[in-house]
């Protein structure tokens, strides 16, 4: 599990197939202890668990499941990745729960400087739109980040100077391809009351009577 607050920036050496599979070769320095085999890692917001550590960086093994549901299988050598190395149970939570478990891919539709931040938006899909909701919390490339605007299909984001400096979202432009993960607690309550709507608004009633 991880919070969304990325460690450090690195830079992918290579991706090799192997199978249906793939190994990701990542040039980092973590901070903190050194990388052990089988530490969890998100890498641009996905969960992989690290097979052999090497000087300077690690390898990662990256399912079929990966590669189809995140940017990896696409990533080249020379690109940026986001790093956050597994929370600890001790560790401050300063962003939110993020699992590494990415959802979807989307495109980033437009970035506009609104003083000193920077606003992203970046397109909706219908199997995600409902677990997704202003003031809501989503992890983009593994940023944790809040959702400042929502339409029918897209949402804002809205990234300050240090985000942008320390993760690659900075490097984001219209068009660029960026991995989604909604909030762990909107995925369990959508199942709880069956997809939304009437549901979500009965729940919410019944936690105002329960408040009054």
């Amino acid at each position: 599990m991880f919070s969304g607050l990325v460690s450090t920036v690195g830079t992918v050496r290579g991706l090799r197939r192997q199978g249906s599979g793939a190994a990701l070769d990542v040039e980092c320095a973590l901070g903190g202890e050194p990388l052990g085999i089988g530490e969890s890692v998100a890498v641009s917001g996905a969960c992989l668990t690290v097979a052999r550590v090497v000087p300077r960086g690690f390898a990662a093994d990256v399912s079929p499941e990966t590669l189809a549901r995140t940017t990896l299988g696409r990533t080249a050598p020379g690109a940026r990745v986001n790093l956050e190395r597994a929370m600890r149970l001790s560790d401050r939570l300063g962003g939110h729960l993020v699992l590494g478990h990415v959802d979807a891919t989307v495109r980033v539709l437009a970035v506009r400087p609104a003083g000193d931040f920077t606003v992203v938006r970046l397109a909706l899909p219908p199997a995600q739109a409902k677990e997704v909701a202003e003031k809501g919390s989503v992890a983009v490339d593994g940023v944790s980040l809040t959702v400042a605007a929502l339409g029918a299909d897209w949402f804002e984001v809205a990234a300050i100077p240090v985000t942008l400096s320390a993760t690659t979202l900075g490097e984001r432009r219209r068009g660029d391809e960026v991995n989604l993960e909604t909030d762990v607690l909107a995925k369990y309550v959508r199942r709880v009351v069956g997809g939304g709507g009437a549901g979500l608004e009965a729940l919410w009633a019944g936690f105002n009577d329960a408040a009054d």
